[in-house]
């Protein structure tokens, strides 16, 4: 308390020149409508600026909010539309077999959705890459979920915690993707070769497929992790393999994995089902 009062002391004349000049405007203000005009209006333009400035910041609070928000709008209509071309597909092929008779499955709900997640941890310049994202086992996220972003494929969940998990993206070549040309019922297998983070290869794709350079590879549905019709890539060469048997596609990954930031886990409800009989299927061979 002394030494506060010995500041207040030595600092005196500066706080009385304080006091005279907050007087001085005041009486200027008072008894002068001209300078009293000017200051209301150099009031006006700096609250004007300051609101303008806080909107601003408001704005892209609120707009971090919005993207996800849009993101799981933009993962339920993908989600949709996949579902529409599976209906799509079945009603076609009962009309080629001339059947009046609409399948089951027609009526039955789609059995995926999808699960909104940011990436909190990535590497893309190792030889085998993972990402870490912020939902995990209480979010309904569990192994071998596929994971997608809003441009492609993205890789699959390899370990959960409560609160987060790992994926296997494409750019790991542990992870082996089951893809095909789009309107072609032949299948690939695609796998990263650990050079560019751009590219991957589909090999064991037969010979007779016909493809063209800027087609599109897509999911093959062949797995319990996606549904048919995800875009991969496109494709940018292609040569045969050493045994004559097969393509090797050289493809243009649709996710760019550099300025990856959000994704979708894709939840398939019939996933446990389908491997738990694959399996018992296996067995009895």
């Amino acid at each position: 308390m002394r030494k506060l009062l010995d500041f207040l002391y030595r600092k005196r004349h500066w706080f009385v020149f304080i006091l005279f000049e907050i007087i001085s405007f005041a009486l200027i203000y008072r008894n002068n409508s001209y300078q009293r005009s000017v200051l209301l209006s150099s009031a006006n333009v700096v609250v004007a600026n300051v609101s303008s400035v806080s909107g601003e910041v408001l704005q892209y609070m609120n707009l971090v909010e919005k993207n996800k928000a849009l993101l799981d709008k933009n993962g339920q209509l993908e989600m949709e539309l996949l579902h529409l071309q599976d209906q799509f597909q079945l009603m076609q092929a009962e009309l080629d077999t001339f059947s009046g008779f609409v399948p089951d499955s027609l009526t039955t709900s789609f059995p995926y959705k999808s699960v909104t997640a940011t990436i909190v941890n990535k590497s893309v310049s190792h030889t085998a890459n993972y990402l870490t994202i912020d939902k995990g086992r209480l979010d309904g996220i569990a192994p071998d979920m596929g994971v997608v972003s809003s441009d492609g494929v993205v890789g699959v969940v390899s370990t959960v915690s409560d609160h987060f998990a790992v994926v296997l993206p494409l750019l790991n070549p542990k992870f082996r993707l089951s893809c095909k040309v789009l309107g072609s019922s032949y299948f690939g297998s695609m796998q990263w070769d650990g050079r560019d983070v751009a590219y991957a290869n589909v090999d064991e794709l037969p010979l007779h497929v016909k493809f063209e350079t800027g087609d599109t590879i897509v999911t093959s549905g062949y797995s319990a992790l996606f549904p048919a019709g995800l875009i991969v890539g496109q494709v940018v060469d292609s040569e045969k393999q050493q045994d004559d048997a097969f393509y090797s596609i050289r493809v243009k990954l649709a996710t760019s994995f550099t300025s990856l930031s959000q994704v979708r886990v894709i939840v398939n409800y019939f996933q446990k089902e389908q491997i738990e009989i694959e399996k018992e299927a296996l067995q009895h061979d």
